[in-house]
């Protein structure tokens, strides 16, 4: 690897560290668990939204429901590519653009869940509007101005989005994706600092087009600090009527047809420094904070999702009989249509909870968000898959098609292609992995990485020793310890309840697991993305496991009579033990060496051969002579192409 490489990773890693929270205010749930210690006192009883709070959001989703079925037709939106402007108008009318503003600014001030209610139905309606939606007020100009803004910023700004104005959020870039330390965009001080001008191209920006505010991320001058030169990024609210604002390219994609979703350029954009949220150099902090929230908007979208596909299969499974049954009724089809049921209430259970953190407000919900957008996406997609197997050939034609030949038009085409961008958007599941993974070892980190740390002084080094050692001569071997733990759940079977044993032995396991891997690999750790995604998979399954408990035990105390849920968490757990069984398995049998050697023969061209027999992407674009023979090579005169 070359120094420059080097010094560009270095910069990367440290731009990181940089904009993460380093301080744990309060108590999460998984960083608990990935320290071996399972707290079933803070997820049950599992929390129920308050009587008042639900009324507020039954009235609010009552004419939400009433505002999509008039006003949008989901196959409409899938085949011309937009939400009419009647719908968006009638949104704004009832609110619906100010779910996230608090009333002083003319908003609804929703809680999170009745918010994350509020999308779900949208989305179990229409993706594309659901997704128009989140992004104005779950990662647009809303949320960090309600965050970081100042009074002003509030006062000037909010009240105009909760009318109807629409926001975006400008970060990524062509070249860079999770790699902000590369963002080629920059915020130049001018006028002694009273102003900035902006200049770049931001990429992929939803309601970018259409946004009259924007939040953009840009590079203001880097700062020194102890001699190094350390880069900076720096929040801006811009407005889209300031000269050199370009929209230059509406961007289309396989699903979410109805988004307006392109390529914004800055050429000379210039705004008052009062328009900075936050402070300077603090963009992608901001960002990042107001992702911890933002994300769960697609827990709750995926929960819609899944449901939908559970009737639509539910509805088929009866009606489609082969053989004399229903196919519902053959083992192949109940399993799927089993595990959809469960995988659905673990994803509800997941969605619920972490929405119930926010509101709470007395839990650091990073890590909860994060592994909810994770597992959710994840779940939803295989969900969707399963939902187009049981379906057949009608699940894999579209909605449009059916109603035409006089068959229920079930969308599962189009929710399969909706819901692909889950698993990539808001951090892609590759991403969310490492981002987990790093927040889980974060106390291990903050512990030994003085220690490795080669600037780090002898003195510091012998103080921060002292204290690790006094720490896991404790920590360490209670994590082999069975420890006794009686967990109240008198509700549940004895079967769900070994279930809370397990996931007590086994983020012990986890813990040592994570605790070992850091110290054969130490600072190599990071290169390991398969050790890291294996042990963030465990977790995430153990606070699948332990939200659907908890959840099943509180619907089965309002109504005793009704064991169904209890099956149901019985089967997802069941499942997960044996995924976590397996992924245990392949961290003990972890060899990297084949498919790193592979991957280097196809980075070599070294299997070039294994592409022969297809029309290359040159023939496809090579010009022919009008009327030409397929078999003649001749190419077009150049005044032609031309």
């Amino acid at each position: 690897m070359k120094f420059s490489d080097i010094k560009e990773k270095q910069q990367a890693i440290e731009l990181a560290e940089d904009s993460r929270q380093t301080e744990w205010e309060f108590t999460s749930f998984i960083a608990e668990l990935f320290a071996g210690r399972f707290r079933w006192d803070l997820i049950h009883p599992f929390p129920v939204q308050r009587a008042d709070d639900r009324k507020i959001g039954d009235a609010f989703l009552a004419s939400l429901e009433e505002c999509i079925t008039e006003h949008i037709n989901p196959s409409d939106v899938d085949r011309t590519g937009d939400i009419p402007e009647t719908a968006i108008r009638a949104l704004a009318a009832i609110g619906a653009l100010g779910m996230k503003i608090p009333k002083e600014y003319g908003g609804l001030g929703l809680s999170q869940t009745n918010y994350n209610r509020a999308i779900a139905l949208v989305a179990s309606h229409c993706a594309s509007t659901a997704v128009f939606l989140s992004a104005h007020q779950s990662i647009g100009v809303p949320q960090p101005l309600k965050l970081f803004g100042t009074a002003e910023q509030k006062q000037k700004y909010l009240p105009r989005l909760a009318a109807g104005e629409i926001s975006a959020f400008a970060l990524t870039e062509i070249d860079v994706g999770s790699d902000p330390a590369q963002m080629k965009t920059t915020a130049t001080p001018v006028d002694d600092g009273r102003n900035y001008v902006i200049n770049g191209t931001k990429l992929w920006c939803t309601n970018g087009p259409h946004a009259s505010i924007l939040i953009v991320m840009a590079r203001t001058p880097s700062i020194t600090v102890n001699g190094r030169k350390k880069p900076q990024i720096t929040a801006f609210i811009v407005e889209a009527d300031t000269p050199g604002f370009e929209v230059v390219h509406r961007c289309a994609f396989m699903g979410l047809h109805g988004i307006v979703n392109g390529v914004l350029r800055f050429n000379d954009v210039k705004v008052p420094r009062e328009n900075i949220i936050g402070e300077l150099g603090k963009g992608l902090k901001i960002a990042l904070i107001t992702l911890n929230t933002g994300r769960l908007t697609l827990p709750a979208a995926s929960a819609a999702v899944d449901k939908c596909c559970l009737r639509y299969s539910r509805r088929w499974s009866l009606e489609r009989t082969q053989w004399g049954l229903p196919v519902g009724r053959h083992q192949a089809i109940a399993e799927k249509l089993a595990a959809m049921a469960a995988d659905t209430f673990a994803t509800d259970s997941i969605t619920w909870l972490s929405s119930s953190y926010v509101d709470r407000g007395n839990t650091d919900v990073r890590l909860e968000a994060a592994v909810a957008k994770y597992f959710a996406t994840e779940v939803t997609w295989r969900i969707v898959d399963d939902a187009v197997q049981i379906r057949g050939g009608r699940g894999y034609e579209s909605a449009e098609s059916l109603g035409q030949r006089g068959e229920h038009p079930y969308p599962l085409e189009r929710m399969m292609r909706d819901t692909r961008i889950n698993r990539i958007i808001e951090g892609t599941s590759e991403i969310m992995r490492l981002f987990i993974a790093r927040e889980a070892m974060d106390a291990h980190f903050r512990r030994l990485m003085p220690l490795m740390n080669p600037r780090t002084s002898a003195k510091t080094k012998l103080t921060h020793g002292i204290r690790a050692v006094a720490h896991y001569a404790l920590w360490y071997p209670r994590q082999w310890l069975p420890l006794p733990q009686h967990f109240r759940a008198p509700h549940l079977s004895r079967r769900c309840r070994s279930h809370l044993r397990y996931i007590s032995r086994t983020s012990r396991r986890l813990a040592r697991t994570l605790f070992h891997a850091m110290g054969r690999y130490q600072q190599r750790l990071e290169k390991e993305q398969l050790i890291l995604a294996g042990i963030v998979e465990i977790g995430t399954e153990l606070f699948a496991m332990a939200a659907t408990l908890a959840h099943a035990e509180q619907r089965i105390g309002e109504t005793p009579d009704d064991r169904t849920p209890g099956r149901l968490a019985d089967h997802y757990c069941r499942n997960a033990r044996k995924r976590i069984d397996q992924v245990f398995r392949d961290l003990r049998d972890h060899r990297p060496g084949l498919l790193e050697a592979i991957a280097d023969d196809i980075l070599e061209q070294r299997l070039t051969w294994l592409e022969d027999g297809i029309v290359t992407e040159d023939a496809v674009a090579k010009p022919r002579v009008r009327g030409a023979s397929p078999h003649d090579n001749s190419t077009m005169p150049e005044a032609a192409t031309a």
